[in-house]
């Protein structure tokens, strides 16, 4: 057993993303930080959540808010010290609440001791720890890579009369992974913050680690495997990103930092990219020798589906964990997202999914503010301080309507978060949704807090086996198991009422106070199961807490 406690707490875990920026405003700069989050322990652990998952907080330049990391090992001053960040963990543990760290591993800032003694000369000791390249004899790049921001994934750099590889932005320059000193010292990163007590990390765009050493070009990939409209601001769907991503070398790589958290009995969840899914996600997850756990984003595009759902889950076959989300720091707000497509209240809508998600054999991810159901605000031209939004805006807004400020309270201008102005606008639309003003207990924040806290009674939904069941779209039927506990569930993922009848569920006891609203009824049939839109029935055993 781990000093950490039970080493299989994250099995069915709920983790609440906070992207701190946004989160709580401590010192009055307009800036969350992690005073900040200290100051709303209380309010998560309300929530019934298992963990709490911090974006980025080290020192960086914020090019791209963060994710250009120039010291892995120090709080950016914006953000407050290290000490604010020991007493955050001490706080975070006196609450039963874990905390894992975004892991910015596969690519620093240009801004880095690193980069900067790498970009000097061909020589030395820093030298190979980055991806360069020599021109082809054009001057062009050596390749057809592209960048996740649009154009070259290179750029050139006089110093060295060569290029250098980012998957991401110019100023985030890709780390070579191949260069075993490179392993060593990002080891040694993620072993600094164990040491400080963190219970896991969440590793930022894993499968970007590794390039092919030949520097081939990417293939093309056919039009109609690609939507249209994500073909104008995502130009590396263009390609099948062969060569400069998804790399057999990554899985040796997620087998050294997985040893290196068991040690620690600490937990690894693996951000892998869109093109391939929920299958990549999967073979990084399996065994007892790679990550713990792995997300994809196949729930967070523009539909939601049961065959969706269970495509989502299919590669996994009960042998590795997927963590579910349908909301993040990097897409526009679930409420205003699914709309379109799903209808009806954004309120129900936010209580049922992740409702639905903690039901499977999965992790759920929670961003802030979706418990609120807030929707995706108008973002302003001038407003825009996400990178993607600079560069594709106005085919693509970018990012921003969903890093806005947390609303705590109704009062305006800045809803509780700060005293003066925010980095980001404060949306009007969003303090009426603020958390003060969510007492009611048919608000979104009030249902989705006491379903969570009905779901710890029933073990099977958290660690349980899955067996999905037949049912007409857009009706989501499955089973879980878990030592003797038997329950079903029927989930409705649409706006209208619907009806299930299965004479097979007569005999199971309807299980309430869930507060998803659905009611079993006798027919002559059998068993009628009235769903609301957005609502669910549960019925079986209660069966063991622990």
């Amino acid at each position: 057993m781990s000093p950490r406690g039970d080493q299989r707490w994250w099995q069915g875990a709920i983790i609440y993303q906070i992207y701190p920026l946004s989160f709580q405003d401590s010192d009055g700069d307009g800036i969350g930080d992690l005073p900040g989050v200290l100051q709303r322990l209380d309010y998560i652990a309300d929530l019934g959540v298992d963990a709490v998952w911090l974006s980025p907080f080290y020192r960086s330049p914020l090019a791209d808010y963060g994710y250009d990391v120039a010291d892995h090992t120090a709080v950016d001053p914006i953000f407050g010290t290290l000490e604010d960040f020991d007493r955050l963990i001490e706080a975070a543990h006196a609450r039963g609440l874990k905390v894992m760290l975004d892991l910015v591993l596969s690519h620093t800032s240009d801004a880095h001791p690193w980069f900067q003694e790498s970009r000097r000369r061909r020589e030395g000791e820093y030298a190979d720890w980055y991806v360069w390249a020599d021109p082809k004899p054009d001057g062009t790049p050596p390749n057809n890579w592209v960048s996740e921001f649009g154009g070259p994934a290179w750029s050139w750099c006089p110093a060295r009369a060569q290029y250098y590889m980012h998957n991401f932005l110019s100023a985030q320059p890709d780390l070579n992974f191949h260069n075993p000193e490179v392993q060593r010292a990002q080891l040694a990163v993620a072993e600094f913050w164990l040491k400080r007590g963190v219970d896991g990390f969440r590793v930022d765009a894993i499968h970007c680690l590794f390039h092919d050493q030949r520097l081939r070009s990417n293939p093309p990939r056919p039009p109609e495997a690609f939507p249209p409209p994500a073909a104008r601001f995502k130009p590396r769907l263009w390609q099948v990103e062969r060569y400069n991503a998804y790399r057999p070398e990554v899985v040796d790589f997620i087998k050294q930092i997985r040893a290196l958290c068991d040690t620690y009995g600490a937990v690894t969840l693996g951000e892998v990219g869109e093109q391939e899914g929920a299958r990549t996600a999967a073979a990084y997850s399996q065994g007892r020798k790679r990550l713990h756990m792995a997300y994809n984003f196949s729930l967070l595009g523009e539909s939601l589906s049961p065959a969706l759902i269970q495509a989502t889950l299919a590669p996994f076959q009960d042998r590795g964990w997927p963590c579910l989300s349908v909301g993040n720091h990097d897409v526009s707000r679930v409420a205003s997202r699914l709309r379109p497509l799903l209808g009806g209240r954004d309120a129900d809508r936010a209580v049922m999914i992740p409702a639905l998600l903690s039901s499977l054999r999965a992790v759920t991810a929670l961003y802030q503010g979706d418990e609120l159901a807030l929707p995706a605000p108008h973002i302003p031209p001038s407003q825009v301080r996400d990178p993607y939004g600079l560069a594709f805006a106005p085919v693509f807004p970018g990012r921003d309507d969903a890093r806005t400020p947390m609303p705590w309270t109704e009062a305006p201008p800045y809803g509780g978060f700060s005293e003066r102005a925010p980095w980001m606008l404060m949306p009007e639309d969003h303090l009426p949704l603020a958390v003060e003003a969510q007492g009611d207990p048919r608000s979104p924040l009030q249902r989705l807090r006491r379903f969570f806290q009905w779901r710890k009674a029933h073990l099977a939904l958290a660690k349980g086996d899955l067996q999905f069941i037949e049912a007409p779209t857009p009706l989501l039927v499955f089973e879980r198991r878990h030592r003797g506990q038997r329950i079903r569930a029927a989930f409705n993922l649409s706006a209208a009422p619907l009806t299930l009848r299965d004479p097979a569920w007569a005999d199971l006891p309807e299980l309430d106070g869930h507060g998803l609203g659905g009611r079993r009824q006798q027919s002559p049939e059998g068993a009628v199961i009235s769903l609301p839109p957005f609502g669910a029935w549960f019925g079986g055993e209660a069966g063991p807490r622990t």
